[in-house]
């Protein structure tokens, strides 16, 4: 028996937001969805409808009698894609790929469809923003050819439906779903009505056929996907595709995922051949080097559950304007800010009349806080002139009283310093289980962790006529200078260095 459906005879206005396509039932100055004013207009009226109970598509189970089986997820042929989605791609699941233009999103989904192409498992990618002489120019260049890999160019949503009812994929990519739009409504491709109707006719064809979907969307210049926010909340996986164009280095993050974690990320190297993933990318992030330099510092960063191991810059000169530069990259600059007055406040370093500049190698970026303790420890090897030892990690928070504290994940940060061949690390206290064979310096301050840093003496400073020397700038003269714990320090990293006093820092 067909579902009733009963109008009444009076329709009543219904608004929505021409930003985002949210639709009220009463006009309002600010969208409620995405907070944008003055954005709701009244666009007709809609009948009251009320709805009756209908017939099922199949009677409920007690979830013990699901056959789970038939939703095991299958690789796409990409380790990398696979962790991030949490094992490979569920079918019938619906994923979301978004990332700025020209980060590798069409050069990837096409590497997965050629690798996740089979037999059993046909592959169909279509294409709204190339042709598809273009698209296997790329596929040519990259090695993305398969028998069973089919390609459409298209831009409609009723001949895609009919590429699907023709090839019958097991995975289907659409690049992208804003190019996409269906006849049956008014308005532009890529506006909130035309996506909203594309995304849910692609959805419901994958449920019912169990094919499996990769969106490709586009994102605004805010960094959010373009069109309305309930594509986020309708397909199951939803993934960020990052990277700076002028690095190699590529990331996929996990925002949204029903089938798995969302604090894994995949790493991926773009070259003239196409995309690859990287197993082992801390390589990206490290400077070769024959012996130390000033101003460098290893940190290990964690990217999801995944620890890498990152390089710190730090340069010093001196200033020729009276206010002197910060200058960043990769590195955020308010932290970075404060770490410089902590250094200097906290760690006797003057800084006042220097431009500074730090950096990342790279094009990695690093936001969490364990990489405040390198950055602290390059800016005071680049003030001394004195190079940090090159087998040293440093890892730990750095706080605005100066303490060194700890964070998460530590045991695996140096777990993964030990495996790359570092032998010597600067944490916070109560480290945990250390690696065996690796020697672990425990720091509770920043200025116990700058006595640290092995150095030749520099000259002593002229003293005054009382055969005192004269105190330094900002430091009263009665003030004590502690003494530089040196002793609790491993020989092996003191080898060959005296020790810096806090003075000579300054």
């Amino acid at each position: 028996m067909a579902a009733r459906t009963k109008t009444t005879a009076k329709p009543r206005p219904a608004y929505r937001c021409t930003e985002c396509g949210n639709q009220l039932p009463k006009w309002v100055g600010r969208c409620p969805e995405c907070n944008a004013w003055g954005t709701v207009e009244e666009y007709g009226a809609v009948p009251i409808r009320t709805t009756a109970a209908g017939p099922v598509s199949a009677p409920a189970k007690p979830i013990g009698q699901v056959d789970g089986q038939v939703a095991t997820a299958r690789t796409t042929g990409v380790p990398e894609l696979d962790r991030v989605l949490g094992g490979g791609i569920v079918p019938g699941a619906v994923v979301l790929l978004a990332g700025e233009p020209g980060v590798g999103k069409s050069t990837l989904l096409l590497d997965v469809a050629a690798k996740a192409a089979s037999a059993q498992h046909r592959t169909l990618y279509v294409t709204g923003e190339e042709s598809a002489g273009q698209v296997r120019l790329r596929a040519d260049r990259i090695n993305a050819l398969s028998d069973h890999l089919y390609l459409a160019a298209e831009s409609d949503l009723g001949a895609v439906l009919g590429h699907i009812e023709a090839v019958n994929p097991g995975l289907l990519i659409l690049d992208s779903v804003q190019t996409i739009a269906s006849a049956e409504l008014d308005g532009a491709p890529g506006g909130p009505a035309q996506v909203r109707e594309v995304a849910g006719a692609l959805i419901r064809a994958s449920k019912e056929r169990g094919m499996a979907t990769l969106l490709v969307g586009h994102v605004t210049k805010d960094g959010q996907i373009a069109g309305p926010r309930l594509l986020e909340h309708l397909v199951d996986v939803v993934l960020s595709f990052e990277g700076d164009r002028h690095a190699r280095l590529r990331i996929i993050r996990g925002v949204k995922n029903r089938y798995g974690a969302t604090d894994e990320v995949g790493c991926f190297e773009l070259h003239d051949e196409g995309i690859a993933g990287l197993a082992d990318p801390s390589g990206l992030f490290l400077t070769r080097r024959d012996k130390p330099v000033p101003g460098t510092c290893l940190t290990v960063t964690l990217e999801g559950r995944r620890p890498l191991v990152a390089e710190v810059q730090a340069l010093m000169v001196d200033s020729q304007i009276p206010s002197p530069r910060r200058t960043t990259s990769g590195l955020e600059s308010p932290r970075i800010a404060m770490i410089l007055a902590v250094v200097e406040r906290h760690g006797g370093v003057k800084l006042g009349k220097q431009d500074i500049y730090t950096a990342t190698v790279g094009g990695v970026k690093l936001t969490e806080p364990s990489a405040d303790l390198a950055i602290a420890l390059a800016v005071a090897s680049s003030s001394s002139d004195t190079p940090l030892p090159s087998n040293l990690v440093a890892i730990g928070e750095v706080g605005l009283a100066g303490e060194v504290r700890r964070v998460t994940g530590v045991q695996r940060r140096l777990a993964e310093a030990h495996r790359l061949g570092f032998t010597h690390a600067l944490v916070p206290p109560d480290p945990g289980k250390v690696p065996k064979g690796m020697t672990v310096v425990e720091v509770s301050d920043i200025g116990e962790a700058l006595r640290a840093i092995p150095g030749r003496r520099r000259p002593s400073r002229p003293k005054a006529e009382g055969g005192n020397a004269p105190a330094p700038q900002g430091r009263s003269a009665s003030r004590p200078v502690p003494a530089p714990a040196v002793a609790a320090y491993p020989e092996e990293l003191m080898a060959g260095w005296e020790p810096v006093d806090s003075d000579e820092l300054a």
